[in-house]
């Protein structure tokens, strides 16, 4: 648990120094698109995923990767010596928390609410508007909603805003009805 904790306050550290040069240059919007950008990249790449979350490739491996990916794509002068410095570091395998952790700091900035919305699956942007506007009654300001495709859910959604969740799935309830049959 300790490396957890430890590897948790790292991405925290890393994020907020991100967070602060991105300040002082005035390059959020594009720190914070680079950061979506790679946050969509490791999930969809297995190989890239893998890349910086084996011990078996070296720290120099890593950068080499991660600085190409950034020129590829075009990221921001900042936001690829960030990367170089993070893998240089040995931090690679930390990015997808550095990343929330980033993202979270932008998005506090900005005055943003973050809906976490899973679904089992893809949502239309007519779904996620509806959602986002449901939100927003319930919340009493605008919310935006970042959803992800859990199949394993069957049907209905779970949605997260700041500490509180709704689960309206059909697996939970599936569970639910279970778990009394069980004690029948």
């Amino acid at each position: 648990m300790a490396g957890a904790h430890s590897q948790t306050e790292a991405a925290e550290r890393y994020a907020a120094a991100f967070f602060d040069l991105a300040l002082e240059e005035k390059a959020i919007d594009a720190a914070a698109s680079d950061m979506t950008e790679l946050r969509a990249m490791l999930a969809d790449s297995e190989d890239l995923s893998g890349l910086i979350a084996n011990p078996g490739f070296s720290r120099d491996d890593k950068q080499n990767a991660l600085t190409t990916l950034a020129g590829k794509a075009k990221f921001s002068p900042l936001t690829t010596r960030f990367l170089g410095v993070v893998s240089g570091n040995g931090r690679a395998r930390a990015l997808p928390n550095i990343i929330a952790a980033f993202q979270d700091k932008v998005d506090a900035h900005r005055g943003v609410t973050v809906a976490e919305v899973a679904a089992p699956q893809e949502l239309t942007d007519a779904q996620k508007s509806g959602i986002a506007a449901a939100l927003k009654k319930a919340v009493g300001k605008d919310v935006e909603v970042r959803a992800t495709v859990q199949p394993e859910l069957l049907g209905g959604l779970i949605v997260k805003v700041g500490s509180r969740m709704f689960d309206s799935s059909l697996r939970t309830k599936l569970d639910g009805i279970k778990s009394v049959m069980k004690g029948a």
